[in-house]
């Protein structure tokens, strides 16, 4: 995968991560940040996938895995900050 896809997975992840788990108005949050996200839930999305035996292959299931391991990370982020939203 190209570094520019690569870049777009994780800023699409990203934002559907946030979409799903929208934070409060003093987490920090950007483009940067956002693809920063998805990237790492993608690395966090594909371990989880592999561990319980579920191989995407195709680009959209990537980008769902990446947006699942977002969520995990921002629910993580969360949990150890002490910041609970509702």
């Amino acid at each position: 995968m190209s570094f520019v896809i690569f870049l777009i997975v994780g800023l699409v992840a990203g934002v559907l991560a946030k979409a799903i788990m929208p934070g409060t108005a003093d987490e920090p949050s950007g483009w940067i940040l956002t693809i920063v996200l998805g990237i790492a839930g993608a690395y966090v999305g594909g371990f989880l996938g592999n561990l319980i035996g579920i191989g995407s292959g195709n680009i959209v299931g990537e980008i769902l895995m990446a947006a699942v391991g977002a969520i995990v990370i921002i629910g993580l982020l969360r949990l150890f900050s002490g910041r609970r939203t509702v």
